[in-house]
């Protein structure tokens, strides 16, 4: 029976010692374990692949997959970064850029804004097209011009007092309906992801326009496309608490770990500790620090169970 339980142990579990980490080897092949039938078959995975959205926000997404190995969930992470389409200002039209920034520095950094705009509504652009139809094009205009503020104080050396639109922000770039698109998109609210992200420092009389086409594209083909700035996977930790830890070293316990990971609880009079959200945990081995503490703890890590996550542009 201890020999079985050692074995699920090294199958299901990457388990971390107080000087290194064991069972970190591929053994998910045929045979590999007396009376386990590793051999692959396509419904069994099916059966016990799933992915399970734990927590959706505007600019993070946090899911689990399970039932799967490390090169499947980088897959998703390739995915994520390389093949979802985004829409992203592809050509820039100067018409004037009295700025200290060179157009081709301008035209880069507006390249590299991220743009709120279904990717679903649009078509991608054939190549070798020069114009956009309203299928396949995003049209934005930046016109701003900095001027003196006549009413500022004359001891003053604070730019946001002596100038007007001296600093050029996303939030002036606009959206130019190209055909009939105010009418295919009458709710439409296209424009920067953020409205915050400094394009360029103007002086009086300085200014810039141009023109923005934005496109749909994915970022095996440029960065810009890429619709997130990370996206990661780490293997679900698994906390087990050997034997009852209570008052002091159940404090001290709580202490190793992040926020949230240990709960004490008060039973009979006792304070006890618990494993509350183990999931929380980014495993900093504090605990094995402790002489009093160090056996009591297994610290492991559930090998087909992956929490991933992105956060957009």
């Amino acid at each position: 029976m201890a020999a079985r339980r050692a074995t699920e142990e090294m199958r299901d579990r990457v388990v971390l010692g107080e000087f290194g980490v064991r069972n970190v080897h591929t053994t998910d092949f045929p045979g590999n374990y007396p009376g386990y039938d590793d051999a692959w078959d396509q419904r069994r995975f099916e059966e016990a692949f799933r992915v399970d959205v734990i927590r959706e926000e505007e600019d993070t997404l946090e899911f689990d997959m399970v039932g799967i190995d490390a090169a499947i969930a980088n897959a998703f992470r390739r995915i994520l970064l390389a093949e979802v389409p985004t829409m992203a200002v592809e050509k820039v039209f100067v018409y004037n850029n009295t700025s200290i920034v060179q157009d081709e520095i301008l035209a880069h950094r507006l390249g590299l804004i991220p743009i709120r705009a279904d990717p679903r509504l649009f078509e991608y652009r054939n190549q070798g097209d020069q114009e956009g139809t309203e299928i396949d094009t995003l049209q934005f205009q930046l016109k701003i011009k900095c001027k003196r503020n006549p009413h500022a104080a004359k001891e003053s050396s604070d730019p946001d007092e002596l100038y007007f639109n001296h600093k050029v922000y996303s939030k002036h770039m606009t959206w130019v309906p190209l055909g009939n698109q105010t009418d295919l998109f009458p709710d439409a609210d296209f424009r920067p992801v953020h409205d915050d992200i400094l394009i360029a420092l103007l002086r009086p009389g300085q200014e810039i326009d141009v023109l923005m086409h934005c496109v749909k594209g994915i970022g095996k083909d440029h960065a810009k496309f890429s619709p997130v700035a990370t996206a990661s996977y780490r293997l679900l930790p698994d906390i087990t608490l050997l034997q009852p830890i209570e008052d002091e070293a159940a404090e001290t316990l709580q202490k190793c770990f992040s926020p949230g990971v240990i709960e004490i609880q008060n039973i009979n009079g006792k304070k006890v500790a618990r494993v509350a959200n183990a999931r929380l945990d980014t495993f900093s081995r504090e605990v094995f620090r402790h002489e009093g503490l160090k056996n009591l703890v297994r610290l492991a890590r559930v090998r087909n169970h992956y929490i991933s996550g992105s956060n957009h542009r």
